[in-house]
């Protein structure tokens, strides 16, 4: 290499050395805004299992409003809440959800994914709560719009029975059925490819419920919310006693 072209890429480097790396732009309340699913597992004030999953609208003015499912030790309830954000310049925040039981809860949060999600975390006294949330995107709300093969995982506890995990493949074929397998889990106890059928049902609001048999075991029921743009499927199993979370994932 010749003493200009040195010169050349010399002063190219200078000048990206000089220049720095581009400041990141700071949050607010306006990063926040549009819909968003939201799973929850951890425990509850008692110290007993709880999960939930959740659908907000942010209105961009620090105002939310949405439903959600919850299993609280096996109770499944259904509410839905109001509530307040603020964000910070450095993308964290916190929130407040007020529900229709009255009860609230208060959390903390930091932003990702260029503010198509975040982490956030329960801090009312007593509770052990984490939570991850994701922007619905644009997505096409009905049977066909899901029509994919997802990968799938869920993790919780049956009452009384223990832990339970769940990972396999599941196919929604776009007018409602689905099938697929699983590897399960039941406290220890390991079922390997196991085949899955069922039925699915996706409201136009982007939420919506299943019922997947795996073979020789009894049916679970679930509710859904659909995120990122229909890639991705927030789940929570709403059969009393149990207290299992888990998504679909392309």
């Amino acid at each position: 290499m010749n003493f200009l072209k040195v010169s050349s890429v010399m002063s190219i480097l200078a000048a990206i050395v000089a220049g720095g790396p581009a400041a990141l732009a700071a949050c607010t309340v306006a990063s926040v805004s549009g819909i968003y699913g939201i799973t929850s597992v951890g425990l509850d004030s008692s110290g007993q299992p709880a999960s939930s999953v959740r659908q907000i609208t942010a209105d961009g003015k620090g105002n939310i409003t949405g439903s959600s499912t919850k299993s609280i030790n096996g109770l499944i309830v259904t509410l839905t809440f109001t509530g307040k954000y603020i964000v910070a310049a450095n993308c964290t925040g916190s929130v407040t959800f007020t529900n229709s039981d009255r009860s609230t809860e208060h959390d903390k949060f930091v932003l990702d994914n260029a503010n198509q999600g975040a982490f956030l975390i329960q801090t009312d006294n007593n509770y052990t709560q984490s939570s991850i949330a994701v922007a619905q995107g644009t997505a096409t709300c009905t049977d066909l719009g899901v029509k994919h093969t997802y990968a799938f995982e869920a993790t919780g506890t049956v009452v009384g029975s223990g832990q339970a995990a769940y990972v396999g493949q599941l196919v929604l074929n776009g007018a409602g059925k689905l099938t697929g397998t699983a590897n399960i889990s039941q406290d220890g106890s390991i079922a390997s490819g196991v085949a899955l059928t069922g039925t699915y049902q996706i409201t136009s609001n982007c939420t919506g419920s299943t019922v997947i048999t795996p073979k020789g075991l009894p049916a679970m029921k679930a509710n859904l919310v659909v995120v990122n743009g229909g890639k991705e499927l927030m789940v929570i199993e709403t059969d009393a006693t149990t207290v299992i979370t888990g998504s679909l994932q392309m």
